[in-house]
């Protein structure tokens, strides 16, 4: 039996086997499973052979209002799996709001180690390791001028996410406000049966990618930003 407690748990974003045995027992054991998208994770539980005691859904349009409701529920006793629909928690998925009412009620938080999209990227994408930013996704629209541009503070390597149709832009604006002879890396499908990496400087990975008849799945850029 868990105690109560809001437990941070990675799932796979690929790969089911990368779901550790202890996430594997948190999931088995919590009272209650909180999930971006009940069906997405309904499912993935039935692959995993889980059967959840109870499925609630949290994400980014009822954060606000589902975080009361879990600090009460833990606090009535229960134990809570915080999931998203694929990696850790928190990483550019929901959960910080949940978090800070957690710390705000002395509500113990216990975050799993596991399953991440930009740790592998970056660990093969050649780029150095010793210190990286992590950004998370550009703006779409408002600001991403301004974020991108604001890369070059970064002296290291930064890591973004990035969507399938908006890659070949996103090169396109890189080369314009830093030049076609950055290095760059772009990991697709981390840990999935068409797990690809792109490495090389950025005019070269952009030709490549607009050869491509689709692009598809979860993407990974890793930059650069040292340029020495």
């Amino acid at each position: 039996m868990l105690k109560p407690a809001l437990y941070l748990v990675p799932t796979p974003i690929g790969n089911l086997e990368d779901i550790t045995l202890r996430a594997l027992n948190i999931l088995k054991s919590a009272d209650i499973i909180a999930c971006e998208d009940t069906r997405n994770s309904g499912q993935l539980l039935k692959l995993l052979e889980i059967k959840p005691k109870k499925l609630l859904s949290y994400h980014n349009f009822n954060e606000a209002e589902k975080s009361d409701e879990l600090i009460a529920l833990i606090k009535s006793g229960k134990s809570i799996a915080l999931i998203s629909d694929a990696g850790s928690p928190l990483i550019s998925d929901p959960g910080f709001k949940i978090v800070n009412l957690c710390i705000e009620n002395c509500i113990d938080i216990i975050p799993l180690p596991g399953a991440t999209a930009f740790v592998p990227a970056l660990s093969a994408s050649g780029m150095p390791v010793n210190s990286f930013t992590f950004l998370g996704f550009p703006p779409a629209k408002k600001g991403r001028q301004t974020f991108l541009k604001a890369l070059d503070n970064y002296k290291n390597t930064v890591v973004l996410y990035e969507s399938p149709h908006k890659i070949i832009k996103l090169m396109e604006e890189i080369i314009e406000i830093y030049g076609k002879n950055i290095k760059i890396c772009i990991a697709r499908e981390i840990s999935k049966i068409y797990e690809e990496f792109t490495r090389g400087i950025i005019e070269d990975v952009l030709n490549t990618y607009r050869k491509k008849t689709s692009i598809k799945g979860e993407i990974v850029v890793i930059i650069d930003m040292d340029r020495k």
